[in-house]
């Protein structure tokens, strides 16, 4: 198993890479369908994903939603801007925190190695105010959680 890496570039721009003992096409297909993403994109242990649309095509939608199971929670909305299966998603994202967060553009990519997955997903941001903002969330955290879950995923078969 590998852990989530985080980098930085510039003022603006967050890269995320982590490594799956998969090949691509279930990392992609694990990212594009909402009934697997329900069960691995999750946060923290505790948390459910009660909504998830993800219209899988360019100009699609996307919606999550988050719950702690105590009433409190989150969601995101955004568009798919392009798709190219299963090596290549671009999209534009949204936190609302309540309030929303400025958009997000994320390029993620999915490149087989040996016989597993190099995802990295490369986030840009407005500003560096708003990276500032993002990262102090401790978001790489929730986010490695996710992976660990989908990891798993990946190794019952359900995501392939």
């Amino acid at each position: 198993m590998s852990m989530l890496k985080l980098v930085t570039e510039g003022d603006s721009v967050v890269v995320v890479t982590r490594r799956f003992a998969a090949p691509p096409e279930a990392v992609y297909r694990a990212h594009m369908e909402p009934e697997l993403i329900q069960q691995w994109m999750l946060g923290p242990e505790g948390w459910t994903m009660p909504v998830c649309i993800n219209e899988a095509k360019p100009g699609g939608k996307l919606r999550y939603e988050w719950s702690d199971g105590q009433g409190g929670g989150f969601h995101l909305t955004g568009e798919i801007l392009e798709l190219s299966p299963p090596h290549r998603i671009v999209h534009v994202e949204r936190m609302f925190l309540p309030d929303p967060t400025p958009d997000n553009h994320i390029v993620t990519t999915f490149t087989a190695e040996g016989t597993g997955t190099l995802m990295t997903m490369r986030m840009t941001l407005p500003d560096e105010e708003t990276r500032k903002a993002m990262l102090s969330t401790g978001m790489e955290y929730g986010m490695e959680a996710s992976y660990a879950r989908l990891e798993t995923a990946l190794n019952w078969g359900s995501a392939q």
